[in-house]
């Protein structure tokens, strides 16, 4: 909409933009002292903006700053504390032994995410490939799987939500061509959980600054390293 604007509604962008937090509170005609721009103008620009007038025109500016406001953020160690107290009271070792014990049994190992989780996909592979078990990684939500070569290998599925339209469809490809699906995700509640083999969730309070997801990511980091150490030793341990 902006590439439409004329002159003197650039002139209204402008200022607005860099004075939001006050333009809520102005009243039109101090707008149009403050811009030089008249006040038929200014509800012309509103009208554009698919507002009856200013005032709407300003609960509306005010809606969004609220919802873009940025929450003061818990300390680190808040997170932590909270995942290791629910980690105690729940089955999380259980079902990281029961992930281990799938990696072993499989020949192949995918690691999938995509956005934050996708970097925490690539570490995965490293992680675990470091520890004696070789792994990939997917983090492209285009990345062809066609391949017939999938029958023994288990795709270890990283999403916070377990919600995400291209995770999802990586997940049920991946299902297809035959791959066991071991997803870690915040919550037991979610598409990818449901369609899952093994799923480990981990529960911490989401977190979002605008529209960006910045939940923690340490107890996924703990899971990854925490299976593989598992895995690892199991590795070392002389055939019977």
């Amino acid at each position: 909409m902006v590439q439409t604007f004329n002159e003197l509604e650039m002139i209204l962008y402008n200022f607005i933009t860099k004075n939001s937090d006050k333009v809520i509170y102005m009243r039109i005609r101090e707008l149009s002292d403050q811009t030089h721009v008249s006040t038929s103008s200014i509800l012309r620009f509103c009208r554009k903006l698919n507002c009856d007038g200013f005032s709407e025109f300003k609960v509306k500016l005010k809606l969004y700053l609220d919802r873009n406001e940025q929450e003061n953020l818990k300390s680190t160690q808040y997170y932590l504390s909270e995942f290791l107290e629910r980690t105690l009271k729940g089955n999380l070792e259980s079902d990281i032994q029961k992930m281990a014990e799938l990696v072993l049994r499989t020949d192949k190992i995918i690691f999938v995410g995509t956005g934050s989780s996708g970097i925490l996909a690539e570490y995965g592979a490293r992680y675990f490939s470091s520890l004696g078990k070789f792994s990939s990684f997917i983090k492209d939500p285009f990345y062809p799987i066609n391949s017939k070569d999938l029958k023994n290998s288990t795709s270890i599925i990283l999403s916070v939500s377990g919600e995400t339209d291209f995770t999802l469809n990586l997940a049920n490809q991946l299902k297809v061509e035959g791959s066991n699906i071991v997803s870690i995700t915040n919550s037991k509640n979610c598409q990818l959980a449901r369609i899952s083999d093994i799923n480990i969730a981990y529960y911490v309070t989401e977190v979002f600054l605008g529209d960006s997801n910045i939940t923690s990511q340490m107890p996924v980091m703990y899971i990854l390293e925490e299976s593989a150490h598992i895995i690892q030793k199991n590795l070392k341990k002389p055939a019977p």
